[in-house]
């Protein structure tokens, strides 16, 4: 079993469902994407996992223990950690402040120096400016401190929603070469990416959504190479 399991849920907003039936298992250590078109239910899905999004069936376990409808806050300090769609940084706070607010429960507070050396190694130049307000940053800047500012959590697993969303190319590669650096210490991670390629390209396995359900799975490089993938997703 792996350390999180998602099956069947249903979930969404006010009387809309967004999930009907989606189910994912992540591989530990292994980065897993999901990808899709637009309205699909990715971001859904993440949200509904966090706890921001109230699980209407279906069933989501976290290290063998029942997790569907525990408060958002619980699931952090059990280490699932989401890095938002659009960053939502503290603008007015520098780069170290928010860094900071990371690393709020327990476990994360007593690994705080061990993970900010962790961060500043991955990102120089959040050290060379850690003073710096986060509102000040550029797009890629922000994203770096999002992601930050998750690993400060001390996650067990790390989702992050939309890694390349809006930023310069030069950027995106830099921030995908630093999932793979974490992939390479072993850390789950769950990332949603309308970049279909890039997410592929560094993943170890992805699930394929569509209209609220998981529509197929496999190997990143088994999807890459499957020509209704190519097609619909890739433009190839």
């Amino acid at each position: 079993m792996s350390l999180l399991e998602v099956r069947n849920i249903e979930s969404g907003y006010g009387e809309v469902q967004i999930l009907w039936g989606a189910s994912l298992s992540p591989q530990d250590g292994k980065l897993t994407s999901l990808v899709g078109g637009n309205g699909v239910g990715k971001t859904t899905a993440l949200r509904t996992i966090m706890g921001l999004n109230r699980a209407w069936k279906g069933s989501i376990t976290f290290d063998g223990k029942d997790i569907t409808h525990t408060p958002a806050y619980t699931k952090a300090e059990l280490g699932i950690v989401l890095v938002p769609e659009g960053r939502q940084l503290f603008t007015d706070m520098t780069i170290y402040e928010n860094l900071e607010m990371g690393a709020t429960n327990k476990r994360a507070s007593a690994k705080f120096k061990e993970n900010l050396e962790r961060v500043y190694t991955m990102f120089p130049r959040l050290k060379e400016r850690a003073t710096q307000k986060a509102g000040t940053l550029s797009g890629g800047e922000q994203q770096m401190v999002a992601v930050s500012r998750g690993l400060m959590a001390d996650p067990r697993i790390l989702m992050i929603d939309e890694l390349s969303l809006g930023l310069a190319p030069v950027l995106t590669l830099q921030l995908f070469e630093s999932l793979r650096d974490l992939r390479k210490q072993g850390l789950t991670i769950l990332l949603v990416e309308q970049n279909v390629q890039m997410a592929l390209a560094v993943s170890d396995y992805a699930y394929v959504f569509s209209e609220g359900k998981t529509e197929m799975e496999g190997s990143a490089r088994e999807l890459m190479n499957n020509e209704h993938i190519r097609a619909s997703y890739l433009g190839l």
